[in-house]
């Protein structure tokens, strides 16, 4: 029988990874992770929120050393690129050292423990163009990994793999998952910003799919 573990940023593509997935993979656990953040009493706020909704144990996990040896505009005074990273240049802007690998890492001690079959995250085709920790390459080698580090042996899943951001809503609107609960911004304003390349990403796939009243909901800018 599946059971599963999530990681759970409140942003787009791990809430509609958890909505969509939950029951057919059984989530009972989701891990969000405080890295210094500048967006993370959002995260927390958020991921907290959309486990109550799917009634599943939330865990808040702190490496307060990753903050130390990052450099990037995420958890240090730098602002936040307003603009679509897309370029090899523009993605280290916002690069945290081996994040999605740290945090399967620690996923999957988690699996070892109390017996996950799967660990389940957002990775997605769009940003796997510019992110390699998103791509089909980055998942199959991390799950050979674990064939070794592990005894349970659990299968990395990322049910996005293959879609683009305006699939990933599209799924969620068909689904019924709560997107008004979504929080993908990199800043730390009470809502989106509206500016930074998540936010961007996600405003322009909520107008592709005709949700004029959640960026209105969602967004500082209202529009």
């Amino acid at each position: 029988m599946k059971k599963s573990v999530i990681l759970l940023s409140g942003g787009l593509d791990s809430v509609v990874t958890l909505g969509s997935s939950k029951d057919e993979y059984n989530i009972t656990l989701a891990l969000t992770f405080d890295y210094g953040q500048k967006s993370v009493d959002k995260e927390i706020k958020a991921s907290k929120k959309v486990c109550e909704y799917y009634n599943v144990e939330h865990k808040v996990i702190k490496l307060d050393w990753l903050k130390e040896i990052t450099k990037t505009a995420l958890v240090s005074e730098d602002n936040i690129p307003d603009k679509n990273l897309q370029t090899n240049e523009s993605m280290k802007s916002v690069w945290v050292p081996n994040r999605n690998g740290l945090f399967l890492n620690i996923a999957a001690a988690f699996a070892d423990t109390y017996n996950f079959t799967h660990i389940l995250f957002g990775a997605n085709a769009q940003e796997g163009k510019t992110f390699p920790d998103n791509t089909k390459e980055f998942r199959e080698r991390i799950n050979l990994s674990f064939e070794l580090s592990t005894l349970v042996k659990p299968k990395v899943y990322a049910p996005l793999i293959n879609c683009t951001k305006d699939d990933i809503v599209k799924i969620a609107l068909n689904k019924g998952i709560p997107l008004e609960l979504v929080r993908s911004c990199y800043n730390k304003a009470e809502k989106n910003c509206g500016k930074c390349e998540s936010c961007i990403n996600l405003k322009q796939a909520l107008i592709n799919n005709n949700c004029k009243k959640l960026v209105e909901q969602l967004f500082d800018d209202g529009n």
